[in-house]
């Protein structure tokens, strides 16, 4: 299967701030430009965990000490370059897999109703996709992300659940090498603020309330072969309360998306348990 780290900002800490004010600012960024513009197998998921990361420091050897900055950021945090070695014991399938298509929007999010297999429903209410993939990203992320392959595409949905209370954006950011989709992964997983991608706001005709500004929210990730499945979860009225509730699903609906990722990507099509479906 895939491998996965789970992280939560739920709160009013500085380092939720931060992720509030970059969710913010990158909206205001994707809406600007839109409106210009008109795991497979355990065997392969544990081969790719092996891959080394390491931080390039001052002196120009790979080690763990004190990273070079790449580049000045908005949040002040340099970006460290970070050199992720190819996966000792990868399976000899890799290559293969590797040369399929990158997921699509239908793949990833198949159906406009799902249900979980703890009963729980939730609407698909909008999937977006671009390979513009600094549009939906933190600047940090970005310039990581310069230091490999340029990301293949960005492709999300945004799920709410049956009462219509919560926002759960499903994002799958997508690379050629497995390289780079370890590099983000391991950064995402370390530091989640920093290394995050935008929530969707939802769309007029689904008649849901934009998250009022600084509310508070889950964040989490997985990673498959070449992707990296992100899940922000936040309640629709920005309340704190409720706090297992909206990582349950957040959890769930993360999990949904990475099964239908992993499936296509290990060239199985489409998986069927966790979530079944309605029309798309």
């Amino acid at each position: 299967m895939s491998f996965g780290d789970q992280g939560m900002s739920y709160g009013p800490p500085d380092p939720y701030a931060q992720w509030v004010a970059e969710q913010e600012r990158m909206r205001r960024r994707r809406r600007t430009r839109l409106a210009a513009g008109s795991a497979v197998g355990v065997v392969l998921a544990a081969a790719v965990a092996a891959g080394v990361v390491l931080y390039v420091g001052g002196t120009g050897e790979e080690g763990a000490g004190a990273a070079e900055p790449v580049t000045g950021t908005t949040s002040g945090k340099p970006v460290p370059s970070v050199v992720i070695e190819s996966p000792s014991g990868a399976p000899s399938s890799l290559p293969s897999l590797l040369e399929r298509p990158v997921v699509t929007p239908e793949q990833a999010f198949p159906e406009k109703s799902v249900r979980l297999a703890d009963g729980t429903s939730y609407e698909r209410v909008d999937v977006t996709t671009t390979t513009d993939c600094p549009l939906v990203m933190s600047q940090e992320l970005a310039a990581l992300i310069e230091q490999g392959e340029e990301c293949a595409q960005f492709t999300a949905a945004l799920f709410t659940d049956a009462e219509r209370r919560s926002q759960v954006t499903v994002a799958v950011l997508s690379f050629q090498r497995v390289e780079d989709a370890s590099r983000v992964f391991a950064m995402a997983s370390m530091d989640p603020v920093t290394y995050q991608v935008v929530s969707l706001d939802p769309p007029p005709e689904a008649g849901l309330a934009t998250v009022p500004p600084g509310s508070a929210g889950v964040f989490q990730r997985l990673m498959t072969v070449r992707s990296v499945v992100f899940a922000n979860g936040q309640w629709g009225d920005g309340t704190e309360k409720d706090e297992a509730a909206i990582t349950k699903q957040t959890a769930g609906l993360l999990e949904y998306v990475n099964e239908k990722v992993v499936a296509h990507e290990d060239g199985e099509g489409e998986v069927g348990g966790d979530g079944q479906g309605g029309d798309s």
